[in-house]
């Protein structure tokens, strides 16, 4: 199961938000890195007992931007919520569908870098322009989001979960282009 959340600090910018969530400001979290998985010891929140989630993974993609003398620049994060996300059942086998919730969050932090770096920044329609932009790829991302759990069964469907575990690598690939976002 996965819970996608929003987090932006305040900062001399403006700020894109897709969910009704904010990071608290003492939450701790992890940067996504292709050279830092999660393990258990980072699942830091209570199970939900009225959950039947073997575990579930809560990340944010957020972008801050910022005009100054009609400069535009921006910057993109995909984090970790250690003290949102928990895990019941911890396995090597659940930790890995989770992990794919955090790579897909890192592929739409991607696919938004490619969309901002496209860009032509207009100074009467930018807010416009950037909330349009970013509320598509994070409806995008909850859909991907939805349907890797629906295909996969929450990771029952081992078959569709090694496809699916595929389908991400492939995907951060696609878009290690963007992977340096600023």
């Amino acid at each position: 199961m996965q819970t996608i959340l929003t987090k932006y600090f305040p900062v001399i910018a403006l700020f894109l938000s897709s969910a009704g969530f904010a990071q608290d400001s003492n939450e701790e979290t992890i940067e996504w890195s292709a050279s830092r998985k999660l393990n258990w010891t980072d699942y830091k929140a209570k199970p939900n007992p009225a959950s039947d989630a073997a575990a579930t993974t809560t990340t944010y993609v957020g972008i801050e931007y910022k005009i100054s003398n009609d400069n535009f620049s921006y910057f993109i994060h995909c984090r970790f919520s250690k003290d949102r996300s928990w895990g019941l059942h911890k396995t090597d086998y659940i930790l890995s569908h989770e992990q794919g919730h955090f790579d897909i969050a890192e592929i739409f932090a991607r696919k938004l870098h490619k969309a901002m770096s496209n860009y032509v920044f207009n100074k009467k329609s930018f807010q416009k322009d950037l909330k349009k932009i970013y509320d598509s790829i994070m409806q995008e991302r909850e859909s991907t989001q939805n349907l890797y759990d629906k295909e996969t069964n929450h990771s029952i469907n081992k078959e569709k979960q090694a496809q699916w575990l595929k389908k991400i690598e492939s995907l951060l690939s696609e878009y290690s282009a963007y992977a340096g976002y600023p």
